[in-house]
């Protein structure tokens, strides 16, 4: 019984952590956070996730922080058949009774500046500063999803990356 016990508590200590497929605050709820894992010189990636409103009243995400990199909210749009990102300096809507999906080619999450790359299955903490729910941290898992494992299937190989970084061979990791 005893020798039950303590390896039930060592197991318990040793555990890796167990993520949340959703996560509440307030009236939102906050689902599927990931990372684009990069390579290990590598000094910028996205950030993506959904964000669902259950309230009658819109909210807005006013910025992100990390102790890992500068995180800024951007968008990507098209200036003369190329993609660029423009910083939402006023946030971003969630409209009362929507969803709002932060995925490659639309809003998403900047993260500049890394320490480090992120290598696949690493878990990197990113807090959501909102109007109304507060700040929430999340955890968000880096990784490598094909372009038909997105949200909106879009490739992002045409992005212009410029003043975002790069990887080693010249191609923006976001």
């Amino acid at each position: 019984m005893f020798k039950t016990l303590a390896l039930a508590v060592t197991l318990g200590m040793t555990a890796l952590p167990v993520f949340a497929e959703h996560i509440t605050a307030g009236e939102l709820t906050i689902s599927d956070p990931w990372v684009r894992a990069t390579t290990s010189v590598a000094r910028s990636s996205g950030g993506f996730l959904t964000v669902h409103n259950h309230g009658t009243v819109d909210d807005r995400l006013l910025s992100a922080s990390a102790d890992f990199a500068m995180v800024q909210v951007h968008e990507t749009v098209q200036v003369d058949g190329v993609n660029r990102m423009q910083e939402q300096t006023d946030g971003i809507v969630i409209p009362a009774g929507e969803s709002m999906t932060l995925a490659p080619g639309g809003y998403h999450l900047m993260l500049m500046g890394l320490e480090h790359g992120l290598e696949m299955g690493s878990v990197q903490d990113i807090t959501l500063h909102f109007e109304h729910a507060g700040d929430v941290t999340v955890v968000f898992e880096a990784e490598m999803r094909r372009p038909t494992d997105q949200a909106d299937g879009e490739d992002m190989s045409d992005h212009d990356m410029s003043g975002h970084g790069s990887d080693a061979d010249g191609h923006g990791d976001h």
